[in-house]
């Protein structure tokens, strides 16, 4: 049986934490931001209401500002306070690279958290 974290980690259904919540990997640019309507493992609903991932876009925000916020400081202690122009290539640069992995996990976290699906350990005997 996995863990909570693990589940979260592997981006896994929060009742059964064996289905996929994606419908491809991480790396796959199509359909990046798709998630399954059901766990194929359980069936459960992962959409518990229309437009419900909406919610994600403020766990979204809170990754990117933590990721913009990280960036200022590592770039003002090891470079010592360098040009705007490198700020705002850097922050913008670290923002694109990290833009599938913040998607992905800004809807995991908020299913777990406001997606009221609970845990059901008898699915896995």
């Amino acid at each position: 049986m996995k863990s909570k974290l693990a589940a979260i980690l592997t981006a896994k259904c929060p009742r059964c934490r064996k289905g996929s919540l994606f419908p491809v990997t991480l790396l796959s640019f199509r359909k990046l931001s798709a998630v399954n309507s059901t766990c194929p493992h359980c069936k459960v609903v992962l959409e518990p209401e229309p437009d419900f991932f909406y919610g994600a876009m403020y766990v979204s925000y809170a990754l990117s500002v933590a990721l913009f916020i990280c960036v200022m400081v590592v770039l003002n202690f090891v470079f010592g306070d360098p040009g705007i122009l490198v700020y705002i290539s850097s922050v913008a640069g670290t923002n694109v690279l990290f833009l599938p992995l913040m998607l992905r996990y800004s809807k995991v976290l908020y299913l777990y958290a406001a997606g009221k699906i609970k845990f059901d350990p008898n699915l896995n005997q």
